[in-house]
């Protein structure tokens, strides 16, 4: 069977239509013939491992949605939200994208194959509107706007395997397909429909999520509770989904598991779905009167695709290629920032479970970056362009500073006094100085030379603790990296190599040398490498270029997680290059 998954059923597979019932008790067969009584209010979904094909000769299995587990050989199928193109990328955009590679790199690193998907979201009333301010078409805006994310993530080795735009043809087939189902499930009726608009964040607002600023009589402006942007009422006849038939679905999938995480974004999720009436009945289309630059309406021109679904639909583009190294779905992580959290933990799973497809299997949410203590803002002067970052303080630089900073479940800071103190005291410092130190050119031609040592019993006081920690080290940060906690990783590899330069110091292998203490010399340079050889590996998800320059150095060849777990034992380091490495050159410190 094809290990790839398109949107409506596996390519070349048999299809088969999906059996659901909403609200009601129903019996469901399943494969092996066995019934299974299901509560009321509970949504099953009836579908085969082709998910919604068209064909009745396969045999059906009975799943819950969400509950597809992940295979071990199957592609790491991470992505990243696609970014709107209203605007240049910023900070936040970067950082998503970051999170997202380090996971499908430290993935790979494990032995599994890993697809990151990434893109823009090209489609909407604000991109319409940004075009007509700047006066450009709206094609030629996004392809202006959509080429400077891509040349972004590929300066800063944001390694994606798919980039998908909504103005592209086979999205557009994607879309039309998603809608079909949708409506031919009974989920899709026209209705008027009126309530407050957020425009900026394209999105309908209850009474409750809207407040009037400005005056005290009530007179000033009505925004957004949570963004702040103005708002404004419509009223227009458009297509609307019956979200309210999933809600205690959705409410069951959000208690039954951890697919929210850090588990504090559930709350939220939580409050909106019990307090949100608005939830009941969702606008999915606009008039095309209003809203032209999108998507149309499957059989109704009058009517465009509203710009979420037809956003979040790009998971399900990004299956349909034909590459063997296209992901299937469901998503084992989406990446998200907790801005549009909404929207991926109640629209997307609802659009999902109505069309009968599995839902992902975790939603990863990050928080927002400050800057200097105060909010991102063009009014304030002060949004942080990525791209003039990387050319000041390198790519490597800046992967390293958001990665090492940013912590999901707050608010990051940044401040370029902070990252100027973090790269030179710990990429240029702890790391570089150290690599300096043991390729002194002493050390480069032969360091060890024919000394043959014991090093297990060699290795006592400060270098037998050292090895201590350096055994344990891949499975700590191991555990860190999982949970998508970098900087914890980070800092016990900082630490590491702090102790490693503190044994250095101690030791003064420079002095060994000119003493003819080659035993000696030789146990005390086989550690260091060996701290070097580890934290490289492990660094590797984090600072990419930087770490392979590392293991150049050190001649290492075998790179993977569980070389990184090896003993040191195990590991045949003869010398290192005939060059000297300066790994990363310090930041001139500025005035601030």
């Amino acid at each position: 069977m094809p290990a790839f998954v398109s949107m409506f059923g596996f390519r070349r597979g048999h299809l088969e239509r999906p059996n659901f019932e909403i609200g009601l008790e129903v019996l469901i067969v399943s494969r092996n013939t066995c019934l299974r009584r299901i509560s009321h209010s509970l949504v099953m979904f009836r579908h085969c491992p082709k998910l919604l094909s068209h064909s009745s000769s396969s045999s059906c299995l009975t799943r819950h949605p969400g509950r597809s587990h992940s295979s071990p050989h199957s592609p790491y199928f991470v992505t990243t939200p696609i970014f709107y193109v209203n605007s240049s990328p910023h900070l936040g955009h970067l950082y998503t994208a970051l999170l997202a590679d380090a996971q499908a790199r430290f993935q790979s690193l494990r032995g599994r194959r890993a697809l990151l998907t990434t893109g823009t979201d090209e489609h909407g009333l604000k991109v319409q509107r940004a075009a007509d301010e700047r006066g450009e078409e709206p094609g030629h805006f996004c392809n202006r706007v959509s080429a400077q994310y891509r040349d972004l993530f590929g300066r800063c080795g944001v390694g994606y395997a798919d980039f998908v735009r909504t103005s592209e043809k086979r999205h557009r087939r994607t879309v039309e397909r998603l809608w079909k189902r949708l409506a031919e499930g009974g989920h899709v009726e026209k209705a008027s429909y009126e309530g407050w608009y957020c425009m900026p964040d394209e999105t309908f607002l209850s009474e409750s999520q809207t407040e009037v600023k400005g005056h005290e009589d009530g007179e000033g402006a009505r925004v957004s509770v949570e963004s702040g942007h103005p708002v404004e009422w419509v009223q227009e006849d458009n297509y609307v989904f019956n979200l309210g038939k999933f809600k205690p679905a959705i409410q069951k999938w959000l208690e039954e598991s951890n697919v929210i995480q850090p588990a504090l974004f559930k709350g939220h999720v939580r409050s909106l779905l019990s307090e949100e009436s608005s939830l009941d009945k969702l606008s999915i289309s606009r008039p095309h009167w209003r809203l032209w630059w999108g998507i149309p309406v499957p059989d109704d021109p009058g009517q465009v695709v509203y710009v979420w679904l037809d956003a979040l639909a790009n998971y399900l583009t990004v299956c349909e290629g034909k590459s063997p190294v296209s992901p299937s779905w469901p998503a084992d992580v989406h990446i998200i920032g907790k801005d549009i959290l909404k929207f991926h933990a109640i629209y997307w799973p609802a659009f999902l479970m109505a069309a009968g497809l599995p839902l992902p299997r975790l939603v990863r949410v990050h928080s927002h970056w400050m800057v200097d203590g105060e909010k991102m803002s063009k009014s304030k002067g002060n949004v942080v362009d990525p791209v003039d970052l990387a050319e000041r303080f390198t790519s490597e630089g800046l992967r390293y500073f958001l990665l090492r900073e940013g912590v999901p479940h707050s608010d990051g800071n940044f401040s370029e006094k902070k990252m100027t103190n973090y790269l030179n005291s710990e990429l240029a410092n702890t790391l570089g100085n150290l690599l300096s130190r043991c390729t002194a050119k002493a050390f480069r031609k032969d360091p060890l030379g024919n000394t043959k040592v014991d090093l297990e019993a060699s290795c006592s006081g400060k270098a037998g603790d050292l090895l201590q920690e350096l055994r344990s080290l891949p499975w700590r940060v191991e555990s860190h990296y999982t949970d998508f906690e970098y900087y914890l990783g980070v800092d016990l590899i900082m630490e590491v190599l702090r102790n490693t330069n503190g044994f250095i110091q101690e030791e003064r292998p420079w002095e060994l040398a000119r003493e003819g203490q080659h035993e000696r010399l030789a146990v005390v340079l086989k550690v260091a490498y060996e701290s070097l050889r580890i934290c490289g590996i492990l660094m590797q998800p984090i600072t990419p270029t930087l770490s392979g320059r590392l293991l150049d150095t050190l001649r290492v060849e075998k790179r993977t997680w569980d070389d990184a777990k090896r003993t040191i034992v195990d590991q045949n380091l003869s010398c290192v290059s005939g060059e000297r490495c300066v790994l990363f050159n310090r930041v001139k410190v500025a005035e601030y």
